[in-house]
């Protein structure tokens, strides 16, 4: 029987098999909140969908501008995905700069995307706020963001909250390519959705400002010891007396505790808070105590990665060389759509 719909167009919108893309920037160790804002997603989805992840060495670049620190932080976040369970037999684990699809990718997006686009970006505003020089990469970070995903036809990307106005970004230069560029009924890139866990998708610093290495507020995912205890130790809290009922919903402390206990646990460290005679003492005591058990495992399986470097490198080359199988075929594709000639 004839199928009744082969003549409807692709829907570059919701895609049956979505292909699963994000990436993480290698500007320092990563922290709780790159954990449960966007690794554990990654973590969670990359033996469920065809998907490919990267370290952005090239986005780093807008802050960190010592090689050697680069090339020592690109490791380290490598380290951290292979220790924390994903497994590259499953999906493509590599560095951005080995797959040169993407800078080309860029620079074709730029010449669609207004100015003005760029200029209301939130977290560019919010990173110079804070500091950072406002510098063209800085700026110009949703476009190579954009080029990321869709070099590899990715259409759900699992990220935080905080990277939703970029992938809006996306979703924008995706369509303009298509309708500038694509047949009505042959759209060539999909247009790719963002998957965020509203619930733990912003995650409190020390500071109560949103965990991020800018703010210099952040908890390695796996500081240990002493180094913990100091970085829990120093939660902002408010000058509320030992004796004196908390609220635990206004707690920095709290709400980090919310993200590693289970239901029962919560509700117990919560009933302490509202009867008094809990100090936040108590309370950090707790969470750090969370955070070993939660990532004791882990912990372990990196210092033993960290004594296989070769390996780590062989897992990266590996990933980058899947990565650019995907991302050739559809550069080509790209370049015949744009009119950029090949003469050899």
């Amino acid at each position: 029987m004839e199928a009744t719909d082969s003549a409807s167009p692709p829907d570059t919108e919701h895609p049956a098999d979505p292909v699963v893309v994000s990436g993480i920037q290698p500007s320092g160790r990563l922290h709780l909140g790159n954990y449960f804002g966007a690794l554990r997603q990654h973590i969670d989805l990359h033996q469920q969908h065809d998907a490919y992840y990267f370290i952005v060495n090239y986005h780093a670049m807008t802050t960190v501008q010592d090689a050697e620190q680069l090339r020592e932080h690109t490791f380290n976040v490598a380290l951290d995905y292979l220790a924390l369970g994903f497994d590259p037999d499953e999906a493509a684990l590599f560095v951005q700069s080995d797959v040169p699809e993407v800078t080309e990718l860029m620079w074709i997006f730029f010449n669609l995307l207004p100015t003005s686009a760029l200029e209301k970006g939130v977290a560019y505003k919010d990173k110079v706020e804070a500091g950072l020089t406002p510098n063209a990469g800085l700026f110009n970070y949703p476009v190579l963001q954009a080029a990321d995903i869709l070099a590899y036809g990715g259409s759900l990307v699992p990220v935080g909250a905080d990277q939703k106005q970029n992938l809006e970004i996306a979703r924008d230069l995706a369509r303009r390519f298509n309708n500038r560029f694509c047949p009505e009924d042959e759209p060539l890139l999909p247009v790719p959705e963002p998957q965020i866990l509203d619930d733990v998708a912003v995650v409190p610093g020390t500071d109560g400002r949103k965990m991020s290495k800018s703010y210099d507020n952040t908890i390695g995912i796996f500081e240990e010891g002493d180094a913990l205890e100091e970085k829990v130790m120093n939660i902002v809290t408010d000058s509320t007396p030992l004796d004196a009922p908390k609220d635990p919903a206004s707690c920095n402390v709290f709400a980090l505790i919310t993200l590693f206990a289970d239901a029962e646990t919560q509700q117990e460290i919560a009933d302490k808070y509202r009867a008094g005679g809990y100090g936040y003492g108590h309370a950090k005591q707790a969470l750090q105590e969370l955070i070993e058990e939660h990532f004791a495992e882990a912990r372990a399986r990196r210092k033993d990665l960290e004594q296989r470097p070769d390996y780590v490198r062989d897992v990266l080359r590996q990933g980058a060389k899947e990565a650019r199988a995907q991302a050739e075929p559809l550069l080509e594709k790209v370049r015949d759509r744009v009119g950029l000639v090949r003469t050899h």
